[in-house]
């Protein structure tokens, strides 16, 4: 497999002034899901989330690069089953990210006890929480193009001053339409975001952000343009002696001049017990409903306008999953097989033509997944997408993610 041929290295200067390391991970997978589009079931193999990530460091971690090789435009070219999924024209599939996800360059300073940083390159957007492949379930949240920004050209100034981290980033407002192409650097500029983020005791990150993206879904700029509210909390602190990881976030996204209103609610929890890992993750989240292409019910029409979207629906889904890592902690390989459980159901939540009783003949479904994480070097497990400069560097530094 592709993601084993990625060995770990790393190279050091002296005193450790420079550094470079690289790394790579993959889960494999079999994914079962009722209430496929038009009725019946599905059941998939694939090999998701297959990276290669290569960090490098110079003049005391004052010069910094991140980049993220991103393999599914060849493992899943036609999306990874996800009842509920969507996004840059996948229905019920989630898309193959792009084959650069992330490379970007960070310059750190210091001003006494204030640290500063400047980040630019290819990724994601000060905004939001997390990247779904670096928390918990298999299965990527509905909210997901709500929760975060990514695979932009993108501009990121942060500061870090004792508790509180503040970022502005600009970027271009375009989604990427297939796994191949880059940003639209002519529209770099045309959207911007801002997120602040206080940890006011240790274990505790408050965050709220917010971004006006221009036309995400019309790479032309003909689209309509998003205003998008983020809020989260998290809590990383030992419970009953064992590390114990709770988030919840709340986004909105308005469409339209607030024409189309899409918000979501999700809080998901993991407590570990020496190697294994139990978690859980709740979601009710709003999504539209585009029009589809008659001959392949997974997919929307591109490019995207207002008047392809035929409704909105409400989706409610609980996960639970157990994992467990066979290698000892803190070794350079791993893993880590799972199981992953979701039931899901869905409605109408607003006027317009979509009857997902109809489109699924049902509405209530259930998800499962068994899997095998595999990784070899450190960086696979240290690196939070879309972490750079000043938020790199910013607690908590406890690992919530499917490589633990």
């Amino acid at each position: 497999m592709l993601i084993l041929a990625a060995l770990p290295a790393t190279v050091r200067g002296q005193g450790g002034s420079t550094s470079a390391t690289i790394a790579g991970r993959g889960i494999v997978t079999g994914i079962y899901s009722s209430g496929e589009p038009l009725g019946g079931d599905a059941f998939q193999v694939r090999l998701v989330q297959p990276m290669l990530m290569a960090h490098a460091t110079a003049y005391n971690r004052a010069l910094r690069v991140t980049s993220t090789i991103n393999f599914e435009a060849w493992t899943i070219p036609d999306g990874e089953l996800t009842i509920g999924g969507w996004g840059e024209g996948f229905v019920d599939r989630r898309h193959p990210h792009t084959v650069i996800h992330e490379l970007m360059v960070s310059g750190v300073g210091h001003l006494g006890s204030t640290e500063l940083s400047l980040s630019g390159g290819k990724g994601f957007a000060a905004f939001g929480s997390d990247d779904p492949s670096d928390r918990l379930t298999l299965r990527y949240p509905v909210n997901h193009h709500w929760s975060q920004i990514l695979e932009r050209a993108v501009l990121t100034g942060g500061i870090l001053v004792g508790p509180v981290m503040a970022e502005v980033s600009l970027f271009n407002g375009d989604e990427p339409e297939y796994p191949q192409q880059s940003p639209n650097v002519d529209r770099f500029g045309d959207s911007w975001s801002a997120r602040l983020t206080a940890f006011p005791v240790q274990g505790l990150q408050l965050e709220a952000s917010y971004a006006a993206v221009h036309s995400p879904e019309h790479r032309a700029g003909s689209g309509t343009d998003q205003t998008k509210w983020h809020a989260s909390a998290q809590w990383t602190r030992p419970l009953g002696g064992h590390p114990f990881y709770a988030l919840a976030e709340w986004a909105e996204t308005t469409e339209g001049d607030g024409l189309f209103r899409f918000d979501s609610f999700l809080a998901e929890m993991s407590w570990d017990l020496g190697p294994t890992r139990l978690y859980y993750q709740f979601e009710s989240t709003k999504r539209p409903e585009e029009e589809r292409i008659f001959a392949q019910p997974t997919r929307s029409v591109r490019p995207h306008l207002e008047d392809a979207i035929l409704g909105t629906t409400q989706w409610t889904l609980n996960t639970v999953g157990i994992g467990r890592d066979l290698l000892a902690d803190g070794g350079v390989a791993r893993l880590r097989p799972f199981v992953e459980v979701s039931y899901v159901s869905v409605s109408a939540a607003g006027p317009g033509v979509f009857d997902p009783a109809l489109w699924y003949d049902g509405t209530r479904f259930w998800g499962v997944s068994l899997g095998l994480t595999v990784g070899l070097g450190r960086t696979a497990f240290t690196h939070k997408m879309g972490r750079y400069g000043v938020s790199a560097d910013a607690p908590p530094r406890v690992s919530t993610s499917h490589q633990h």
